[in-house]
């Protein structure tokens, strides 16, 4: 076994020690098919307000420009897939993934771990964790490093687990072994496209940003544009009806990380109970969860905008 697949096979395992489902490795260069796609999706606008989307074009495409010398992307993938969701049908809903403590801090503490662990079995080796605050398209890393292939919905999929995880990297500047992609299994299937409730899938692989229920619940500012009204399906912060409704998500098992488990009161509480969240209770709730970036006025704006006495 030469050096170079030694080193991987080491990375690779210690990546699930620490609790990541999988691992894949891709060469860190150019991505040269992704290029034009990211240049139309902000040419139409389709990032809506999320400014930053323009910024930093050349070091979205090129892994080489964020760390100097970098030789390989290591993505990573972390289930968040809960075992429980909220009891109340009437309830205002939080996407999955802001159940438990953000998962920025999560996986960074993670990624520096396996880090510390390449530094030590391998020597000076010099990389940057991202999870998804920096200019990296995490979704086309993970599919190059075939750990799964981009679905209709633009959510990276598996056939083991479906879609319910996040993407993180560590671009480093050591040579490794890299994977390949793997093949697409949406086939014709379009149920992702029919359930969004806002049309936001524009075309099969592409979601235009500024019509998503996350994009309006989480990014956008402003006020919710009255059109809206009544296409929010009860989604208060983020959406997940796209990934509810694949098919391969009936494969979802559910997480061990004790971390992305939610407050206890969260699950319990009722429609009421949302309706007369108070700030005290929002700081409580949330401490550590990204729900804290829409803020409380914020979520108190959109749990106005669900109620049908609205305009």
């Amino acid at each position: 076994m030469s050096l170079k697949s030694k080193h991987t096979a080491l990375i690779k395992t210690e990546a699930r020690r620490l609790g990541f489902i999988s691992c894949g490795i891709s060469k860190a260069e150019f991505l040269e098919e992704e290029a034009p796609r990211l240049e139309a999706w902000l040419k139409n606008n389709m990032h809506g307000e999320m400014r930053y989307m323009e910024n930093h074009f050349d070091k979205r495409l090129d892994p080489t420009k964020l760390v100097e010398g970098s030789k390989s992307v290591i993505s990573v993938l972390l289930n968040y897939f809960p075992s429980e969701t909220q009891e109340d049908s009437e309830a205002p809903k939080i996407s999955k993934y802001a159940y438990g403590t953000d998962y920025h801090f999560v996986i960074k503490d993670k990624l520096r771990q396996l880090l510390q662990f390449i530094q030590k079995e391998v020597g000076e080796v010099h990389g940057r964790a991202f999870v998804d605050s920096a200019p990296v398209l995490d979704k086309a890393w993970a599919t190059k490093s075939g750990l799964g292939w981009m679905g209709k919905h633009s959510n990276v999929l598996t056939k083991q687990l479906g879609s319910f995880y996040f993407i993180a990297e560590l671009i480093v500047d050591l040579e490794l072994d890299y994977d390949t992609p793997v093949t697409d299994h949406c086939g014709s299937c379009t149920a992702c496209i029919d359930a969004c409730p806002t049309d936001a899938i524009v075309a099969p692989y592409v979601v235009d940003g500024s019509k998503c229920i996350s994009y309006f619940t989480i990014e956008l500012k402003e006020a919710i544009p009255e059109t809206m009204e009544g296409k929010f399906d009860n989604w208060m912060f983020g959406c997940d009806v796209c990934q509810d409704v694949c098919p391969w998500n009936r494969f979802s098992k559910s997480h061990s990380e004790p971390l992305f488990d939610p407050h206890p009161k969260l699950l319990s509480m009722s429609k009421n109970d949302w309706e007369e969240i108070t700030e005290e209770v929002f700081k409580e709730l949330f401490k550590r969860s990204a729900v804290k970036r829409t803020k409380y006025e914020g979520l108190k704006r959109n749990i106005n905008f669900l109620k049908p006495t609205n305009g």
